[in-house]
């Protein structure tokens, strides 16, 4: 039976027990690119428990807090998709709550930074992340989304052309995409959790998709205040 890359990862994490334990031992005496990919798998979580550890120390902010205490005729309410009705809105009501705190020149920049002109609709370039997805690239901050949330940020970064990367993953699937003055280009794409690969997407798992990031990036991980000042830039 031969070494999978679970089976690799596994190891690394200190997972593995018995027979496997053994064959893997074996395995990564005989092979020194299974030792290296070991060692880079130790590196890949060395970098994201360091990123992600303060995170933990954070209070929860009161308004996931409050979601947890029903409010007056909620079991009456009408249940609706929050997801379909932001895509068929767009982002104007983003827009549109900002603007009376923000004043017209922060207003302006969120439009420039937020809206494309296939958005809100229409069908975005080739190649490039849909509205759904662009508004989760565009808005969500590792340290405020919630567990919940469609689509998760896993982190974002900067790539050898100064464009800002953030690797992203859905139910099965994931991703990285790049901010250029189109859109946000979809670099790599991955079936996850045992999705089949297809024409645009490769077979993978999470370690797979953070590993690509990690080649991608040319220093670390953005913090909290890196990412936050990266949107509000419009991640250019």
């Amino acid at each position: 039976m031969s070494v999978t890359k679970e089976m690799i990862a596994a190891y690394a994490d200190s997972q593995l027990t018995g027979e496997e334990l053994v064959r893997v031992e074996a395995a990564i005496a005989a092979d020194p690119a299974l030792a290296h990919e070991v060692e880079a798998h130790r590196a890949l979580k060395g970098t994201l428990d360091a990123h992600y550890a303060p995170l933990l120390d954070q209070p929860v902010p009161s308004r996931l807090t409050e979601m947890l205490h029903p409010q007056p005729d909620t079991e009456s309410a009408e249940i609706v998709s929050f997801a379909a009705a932001r895509q068929k809105r767009g982002l104007a009501p983003v827009v549109r709550r900002w603007a009376p705190l923000a004043g017209p020149a922060l207003a302006a920049s969120l439009v420039l930074a937020l809206w494309q002109p296939w958005q809100g609709g229409g069908i975005a370039p080739e190649g490039y992340a849909e509205t759904q997805l662009a508004s989760a690239l565009d808005t969500q901050l590792v340290a405020e989304q919630g567990r919940d949330a469609q689509t998760r940020i896993l982190l974002s970064f900067e790539n050898s052309d100064g464009q800002f990367c953030r690797a992203f993953r859905g139910n099965d699937t994931g991703g990285i995409a790049c901010r250029d003055d189109t859109g946000w280009k979809l670099e790599r794409q991955f079936g996850l959790d045992g999705a089949q690969a297809t024409e645009f997407r490769q077979a993978g798992s999470e370690s797979d998709l953070m590993a690509a990031a990690q080649d991608m990036a040319v220093s670390g991980a953005l913090d909290a205040e890196g990412e936050a000042v990266a949107k509000q830039q419009g991640w250019r």
